[in-house]
């Protein structure tokens, strides 16, 4: 498998942290190589070049096409987490929706 480096966006990034803090856990117990960083969805832009997936929190669903334009142009895989996963902070299911985005 190759190395993913995953973005994961909420409105402020907190919600998003302890979410992406799940996915870590979840890739390690895999033994699977993804980096998973949490941030503002206002910060998107400062990592294009770095990441090969953008996650975006559920309740920001609505600036998937924001978010579609700022990453035209590079490899970048982009989806929405899952409701309930998202809710739960279920970061097995997180990283299920990763992996099936890159066809994993």
């Amino acid at each position: 498998m190759t190395k993913h480096n995953v973005l994961l966006v909420c409105g402020s990034g907190a919600s998003s942290g302890f979410m992406a803090a799940n996915i870590r856990k979840a890739a390690s117990a895999r033994g699977l190589a993804i980096t998973v960083n949490a941030r503002s969805e206002a910060t998107v832009e400062d990592y294009v070049e770095e990441i090969d997936c953008l996650m975006i929190g559920p309740h920001l669903a609505s600036i998937l096409e924001d978010m579609e334009e700022i990453c035209e142009g590079h490899d970048i895989k982009i989806g929405i987490v899952d409701r309930d996963a998202y809710a739960h902070l279920n970061g097995e299911k997180a990283l299920d929706q990763i992996l099936a985005l890159f066809g994993e």
